[in-house]
């Protein structure tokens, strides 16, 4: 009898078939054997065994199915333009950034969109601090009181 994993020590994603593991697996269900029994025979963890089962009995299937909810706007490659804009130029809002996108790129998507990718990435969009403007006349006056507090640094 074949395992489902060959390597010991090789970690399975989520989304791996278990091509081998599933027909042993119903087959034993079907012979009316128990989780932990099946579990253990096949070397396989109780909750997959289990989540294979429940996705037989409701599906009449064990085979992947595609995935649910709407497909992705941004490709790979609209994602790697979308990041160059935006390190290329930080103050951009997410409308212009749409807009350069549609004008350089031929990429349309919706401002909306651009936020919430580049949120993904981990750029935040955030206020500039306000500073208040010195007038000709106030520098003149900040010169020597500067002057006179030197010292203090």
């Amino acid at each position: 009898m074949q395992t489902a994993s060959t390597n010991i020590g090789e970690r399975m994603d989520r989304s791996q078939e278990l091509s081998d593991s599933k027909r042993p697996v119903i087959g034993g269900h079907l012979c009316n054997k128990s989780i932990r029994d099946i579990s253990w025979l096949l070397n396989i963890p109780r909750s997959t065994v289990s989540g294979i089962i429940t996705k037989w009995k409701q599906l009449g299937t064990t085979a992947t199915q595609p995935p649910s909810g709407r497909p992705r706007h941004m490709t790979e490659r609209g994602q790697r333009m979308l990041k160059h804009t935006v390190r290329r130029i930080r103050q951009l809002s997410a409308e212009s950034v749409a807009k350069d996108l549609q004008t350089w790129c031929g990429l349309h998507m919706s401002p909306t969109t651009v936020h919430i990718e580049l949120h993904g990435m981990g750029f935040h969009g955030r206020a500039a601090a306000s500073k208040p403007s010195i007038t000709k006349c106030n520098a003149k006056r900040f010169i020597p009181w500067c002057k006179a507090r030197h010292h203090w640094t």
